[in-house]
């Protein structure tokens, strides 16, 4: 593994260390590119792989979905809004020990565990809820506000 400090690397270290929450490896290229429009897609994604591998930063894996890259932190849980695809933290506290609970392990050596729930981001709740609220003003407009029978 290429442990070399270069300064492609530190600048994936620093927009990931930005974001200040969970971005896909396509977020972090098109930030970055934003100021330096030479680096390439390859580059980005082969460090951020690399970062996470060296424990610098932490890949969440998305279940169905895109990896997500965030700065380094305690090990935690997160849920993905199955609406807009967002990732964000569960406040609960990490179990350390759950896979001391497993009843058969089938020959596995387990190593660690990663939890996505799933959920409604409250953004969404809100449109959904907005949405509800103008279909509902359009059927009376349409289905009875005036009618005469």
């Amino acid at each position: 593994m290429d442990t070399r400090s270069t300064i492609q690397r530190s600048l994936v270290l620093e927009t990931v260390n930005e974001v200040h929450g969970h971005a896909t490896a396509d977020e972090v290229y098109h930030r970055i590119i934003l100021k330096y429009p030479t680096v390439s897609r390859g580059t980005v994604y082969r460090n951020l792989n690399l970062l996470a591998d060296m424990g610098e930063i932490r890949r969440v894996e998305v279940p169905g979905g895109a990896e997500h890259f965030e700065h380094k932190s305690p090990p935690h849980y997160h849920v993905r809004c199955v609406q807009c695809g967002r990732i964000f933290d569960v406040d609960m506290p990490f179990m350390t020990d759950l896979e001391k609970h497993i009843r058969d392990t089938r020959g596995f050596q387990f190593l660690s565990h990663d939890i996505v729930f799933k959920g409604i981001c409250p953004e969404c709740r809100e449109k959904d809820s907005k949405n509800h609220m103008s279909d509902d003003r359009h059927k009376d407009l349409h289905h009875g506000a005036g009618d005469k029978t």
